[in-house]
């Protein structure tokens, strides 16, 4: 079952990362080593539904749907922003300095993560 949501386009991202990180062993290792944290999306959508998936680059290296067993950092966008983000088309920083992007938890570890989103963008096609 992939981790796409119809009514979140963007979260096809989710099935890309996966892929990147089980495509090779020696890429989740290294993102694993990068990341060392379980990343958490609140995403939202423009009906205002929200929902959450999350990246686990603590132990595992697996993508999956919900919050995560605690995550270390939690960021919620809109599903659009999130398009944006793992498209290229935007930058995480400009977002939260603008409000668009929240973070809840460990912002350093949030700047571990932009390595693991352009891995994505080579893979998805938002």
């Amino acid at each position: 079952m992939g981790l796409k949501n119809d009514k979140f386009p963007s979260s096809a991202a989710f099935d890309a990362i996966n892929e990147a990180l089980s495509s090779s062993e020696a890429d989740k290792k290294d993102a694993i080593k990068q990341g060392n944290a379980v990343f958490a999306f609140t995403l939202k959508n423009k009906a205002g539904e929200t929902e959450s998936w999350h990246i686990d680059l603590k132990e595992k290296g697996t993508v999956g749907t919900g919050l995560g067993t605690k995550p270390t950092v939690t960021l919620s966008l809109s599903d659009e922003d999130f398009s944006k983000l793992v498209s290229g088309q935007a930058n995480a920083q400009r977002l939260f300095m603008s409000g668009k992007l929240k973070i809840k938890g460990d912002v350093m570890k949030a700047t571990k993560l932009q390595p693991i989103l352009q891995k994505a963008q080579t893979k998805a096609k938002l």
